[in-house]
């Protein structure tokens, strides 16, 4: 069958990743016709070298994936977040959160591999064909604006428009450079070596994160392999020129470095991914939207991975965005209005920025060997490890819980 030259959507999604799927499927679960495009076909993105990462789902996070209908699915594949422990590199003393403080025993999080998250995602919007409609691959050719709507042409001709769309489209948004929208950023000449590990005793749903000179090193609970072995995920930071030596290392010489970086705490370790390298920087747009268009997730903000929060924060732009289209278009109002989109980019600029704030903060506090900062880091662990009132408030940061909960949605 020929393609349609002219598809007419409600909302047109630039960019099919995990944050851009999970739109597309909250819209969808809503009844809103939604159309997002991709220039990777889903057999790419779904093979181990295109992303070897894993996610924190925060709790707040796990209530927008059931709302896109996906949850149930992804919980097989989820290894929930019991407790957290942060140390200053390897001091015997840290600091110690466990989920049951919180007063809801519920977990601060799951960990789950980014392939499986995206697996899931992918069926979950077949699932919703009645509303969403998937290209990929597709490529853009340009963008175009219309009297009451914007869209894009694609290489094979087809023209694609909506009264709103969103650039989902990462770091470096085709979207966003079409808007004319600048941004800051910093490069943390840093990068994290991520990759999956077996280890001889069980993790205990115990999530570690320990800060040296060069940056964090995450230890992150994971479900057991179809072998049964004990699986953690590892996010090990290093200055950038380093991480590359580390990636040469011989095998053997690789699970060297990690077993003095675990410590004896679980036992005998090795790695059983392929170890990756992902360079990290601090980046925010100077605008969320632009005439009838919306930025969300990388287009609009990356920040450092220290404290697990980008796809949570993405997570959240999706709550917001879901709600104010859904009451949008039951009131008959235009979605593509500004009024809609000065309420999205006035719900979400605030909290991305204190994120983007605490999170850089945190990475130049502890990545540093400079004895006077020691003794304050020490310092400031020791008042959060006594002090139940903080340590709940940062518990509940973790958790993603605190925001306000609206309808549907739920936002700062």
């Amino acid at each position: 069958m020929k393609k349609p030259s002219h598809i007419h959507t409600t909302v047109l999604i630039i960019g099919g990743g995990l944050s851009g799927l999970a739109l597309a499927a909250t819209l969808g679960e809503a009844g809103v016709d939604v159309t997002c495009i991709d220039r990777d076909p889903p057999v790419n993105q779904l093979a181990q070298k295109y992303d070897g990462r894993t996610t924190a789902i925060s709790y707040s996070s796990h209530q927008v994936l059931q709302k896109a209908g996906a949850w149930k699915k992804l919980l097989p594949d989820c290894e929930p977040i019991l407790d957290i422990r942060v140390a200053d590199g390897n001091s015997p003393l840290y600091l110690h959160f466990a989920s049951e403080e919180d007063g809801n025993n519920n977990p601060f999080g799951w960990i789950i591999e980014n392939r499986l998250l995206r697996q899931v995602l992918f069926e979950n919007i077949k699932r919703l064909k009645k509303h969403v409609h998937h290209l990929a691959p597709a490529e853009i050719k340009s963008f175009i604006r219309e009297k009451a709507s914007v869209g894009v042409v694609l290489k094979d001709g087809t023209k694609i428009t909506a009264p709103l769309m969103i650039g989902a489209d990462g770091r470096n948004s085709a979207t966003r450079a079409w808007l004319g929208i600048g941004i800051k950023k910093t490069d943390y000449k840093q990068s994290a070596i991520v990759c999956n590990v077996a280890h001889a005793l069980d993790h205990e749903n115990v999530a570690v994160e320990h800060f040296h000179p060069a940056g964090p090193f995450a230890v992150l609970p994971m479900t057991k392999s179809i072998k049964g072995e004990h699986r953690s995920s590892i996010v090990w930071t290093e200055h950038g020129g380093d991480a590359a030596k580390i990636l040469k290392l011989s095998p053997a010489a690789f699970d060297n470095r990690l077993q003095q970086l675990f410590g004896p705490h679980l036992g005998a370790v090795h790695h059983v991914s392929p170890p990756m390298a992902y360079p990290l920087g601090l980046m925010h747009a100077d605008s969320y939207t632009g005439e009838r268009v919306a930025l969300m997730a990388e287009a609009a903000h990356v920040i450092h991975p220290i404290a697990g929060q980008g796809l949570n924060l993405s997570m959240r732009d999706i709550a917001v965005l879901t709600e104010l289209i859904v009451d949008h278009l039951q009131l008959g109002l235009d979605i593509g209005s500004s009024a809609l989109l000065k309420s999205y980019e006035t719900a979400r600029r605030n909290d991305t920025l204190l994120m983007a704030g605490v999170t850089d903060i945190l990475n130049r506090l502890f990545s540093n060997n400079l004895q006077p900062i020691r003794g304050a880091r020490g310092l400031g662990l020791g008042m959060v490890e006594k002090f139940p009132v903080l340590k709940r408030y940062f518990a509940r940061q973790a958790m993603g819980l605190s925001v306000v909960k609206t309808k549907d949605a739920h936002r700062r």
